[in-house]
């Protein structure tokens, strides 16, 4: 198997071809909605959050609407995205924060999002990517994690130590992309349970290919 510096270009290239206009699966229309969303989608699928979005922004149409919410209110609107109360406090404070804080906008760095309620590098990775299209890290989501370990790209189990390994392999220009290929690939391909190795074009460069998956 080649060095790790070695199968990187190539992993990449092959996830370009395959997937070229890879971005984020959920719906939004402005940084505000995709923040909420990326929220919303902490343990939850994408399909699901893109089933309750439309209402959610119909009725909180801004920054002040979230800031102002009635939590119980907010909670029924969310539901069935789970862990709805957690999610509905943090989406609360993070708008009154950003109304307080930020004159109501979403922050554009990496820095003054990590200061919002609920928000970690996954989500502010992914507003900074999908909103405003800066590359200040990589989201590592479940998809990434089980990617990066089992095609030998990170041996640590901690997101940010994931991330971490990540950023010094991958080429800055690549960081924008990078999440959402391995996401799509994660989807189709290297599926949690039953990784399909027989029709996945980075067989002979991953590390768990010939294990028939861990």
């Amino acid at each position: 198997m080649e060095s790790i510096e070695q199968r990187v270009p190539k992993i990449i290239d092959i996830l370009r071809q395959l997937y070229p206009r890879s971005q984020t699966a959920l719906k939004f229309k402005n940084p505000l909605q995709i923040l909420v969303a990326t929220v919303l989608s902490a343990q939850c699928t994408d399909k699901k959050v893109n089933e309750v979005t439309p209402g959610l922004f119909k009725k909180y149409s801004r920054v002040e609407d979230f800031a102002e919410a009635d939590l119980k209110d907010l909670e029924k609107e969310i539901r069935s995205t789970g862990f709805y109360r957690n999610k509905s406090k943090n989406i609360r404070a993070a708008a009154q924060k950003m109304v307080a804080d930020f004159s109501g906008k979403v922050p554009s760095n990496m820095s003054d999002l990590l200061t919002l309620p609920g928000v970690a590098r996954k989500t502010a990775n992914i507003v900074l990517s999908s909103a405003f299209h800066k590359a200040q890290g990589i989201a590592v989501d479940t998809h990434v994690k089980r990617l990066s370990q089992r095609l030998g790209l990170s041996d640590q189990k901690n997101p940010d130590k994931i991330e971490q390994d990540l950023m010094k392999i991958v080429p800055k220009e690549e960081w924008l992309h990078f999440n959402y290929r391995l996401v799509n690939h994660g989807r189709k391909i290297c599926q949690a349970r039953k990784p399909l190795c027989d029709d996945c074009r980075l067989s002979q460069l991953c590390l768990s290919a010939d294990l028939g998956h861990s």
